[in-house]
């Protein structure tokens, strides 16, 4: 399908980042770190709703002990928004910063203890203001920090938004707001809901998966049989527990309005069904979507995804509509859901194929463009970005 040519940020230094247009995804933390950074030299407006599902690593301790959303994601995502021009690298590097997987406990809790204070080594080359606003929060974290806790492996990044969680009556908005003024953020990031909730898989072979660590499989085998339907749940299986029940969030109201302001919305490249789709789950979020009036378009993954199994372009298609549709209503037609895939046939590698005349026979268009460089096998950021702003240009022009 050819793409029409229209005027964007791309073409033009018309637009300053400051008033560029609202890109709304729905992501996970890393797969979209490079376009991130593209856009932020684009527009400051970009809008991400990330996951806050994590259940492996240091994130299951940090949750088991202070019973909250995960954050590594909105810490991922934040970092790579943040404007490196402004923000010294030392401060993201603190940020980046993880303790040691293995060694003795007490001592990492010692060398914790230490970096609280400003003469600690680690803070050696971080500018003072950027410094003692982290540390505020290490401390606020310390000061409440459970006796169960394990720092082996911790994210001091994590930490420090763990303890303006604390601080802040247990809320994550106001930790979001303080990095981003102090990262100097060229965008928005915000969970899709504020609860402490994980995921649970039925497989095709009719087993139940819970906790996204295990669905993904970072901590754990990677998944043998197609995922069937994602849920979301209140809690982890207890020992010897065979089963838990689903829950149904509630969309944050924030998020909610941001959806309602979009200029563009995309379901991206990542993990498709522990980011994007259970980005879709809460309640409020097909209808939020349903009612934006802007292009909505999905990037499928080129490569591999181990939570796809060879699914199709086109059954991707079919699971996002259906998702969107259980709180949109069934007869939401894909033109307010879904409106187009964007694909690059010649270079990307769809390992599940196109089937492109299912994703037709659902009402979605193709557009098929260059998105990868050539020689590559992953999009390309600026390519990507290219092809959202003009997408978004159709708002504009009544062409939504």
């Amino acid at each position: 399908m050819p793409f029409p040519s229209i005027p964007h940020p791309f073409e033009s230094d018309e637009t300053p980042p400051e008033l560029g247009p609202r890109l709304l995804f729905f992501t996970g933390g890393t797969a979209l770190r490079g376009l991130s950074r593209e856009l932020i030299d684009h527009t400051h407006n970009s809008v991400h709703l990330v996951t806050p599902f994590d259940s492996g690593g240091s994130s299951a301790m940090l949750r088991s002990c202070i019973a909250m959303p995960a954050v590594g994601d909105l810490r991922n995502r934040l970092l790579a928004l943040a404007d490196r021009r402004v923000v010294p690298s030392s401060v993201l590097d603190i940020c980046n910063m993880r303790l040691p997987r293995d060694g003795d406990r007490q001592a990492l809790l010692q060398t914790l203890y230490g970096m609280a204070s400003a003469r600690d080594a680690v803070w050696r080359g971080v500018p003072r203001v950027f410094g003692e606003a982290l540390r505020v929060h290490l401390r606020y974290f310390l000061e409440q920090m459970p006796e169960a806790f394990d720092p082996r492996g911790a994210s001091l990044g994590n930490l420090i938004m763990a303890g303006g969680f604390l601080h802040h009556g247990r809320r994550l908005e106001p930790v979001l707001l303080f990095l981003s003024r102090l990262l100097r953020v060229r965008g928005v990031v915000l969970p899709t809901v504020h609860e402490d909730l994980h995921l649970m898989a039925e497989l095709a072979d009719g087993s139940v998966i819970v906790g996204q660590h295990r669905i993904t499989g970072k901590d754990a085998p990677a998944i043998a049989s197609p995922i069937r339907r994602l849920a979301i749940t209140r809690r982890l299986p207890a020992a010897g527990a065979e089963t838990v029940e689903e829950y149904r969030s509630p969309l944050s109201p924030l998020a909610a309005t941001y959806i309602a302001t979009a200029d563009l919305i995309c379901y991206p490249m990542g993990s498709f069904w522990t980011s994007v789709v259970a980005n879709l789950l809460p309640v409020g979020v097909g209808g939020c979507v349903a009612q934006a009036d802007c292009p909505k378009v999905y990037i499928p993954n080129v490569g591999d995804d181990p939570e796809q199994l060879g699914m199709s372009v086109a059954a991707a298609v079919a699971v996002l509509l259906a998702t969107l549709r259980r709180d949109a209503g069934s007869d939401a037609p894909a033109s307010q859901l879904l409106q187009s895939v964007l694909v690059d046939t010649r270079s990307g590698e769809y390992r599940g194929g196109l089937d492109a005349e299912g994703i037709r026979a659902q009402g979605v268009t193709i557009i098929d463009r260059p998105l990868i460089d050539d020689g590559a096998s992953a999009h390309a950021p600026k390519l990507v970005a290219q092809a959202l702003f003009e997408l978004a240009a159709r708002k504009d022009d009544g062409m939504a």
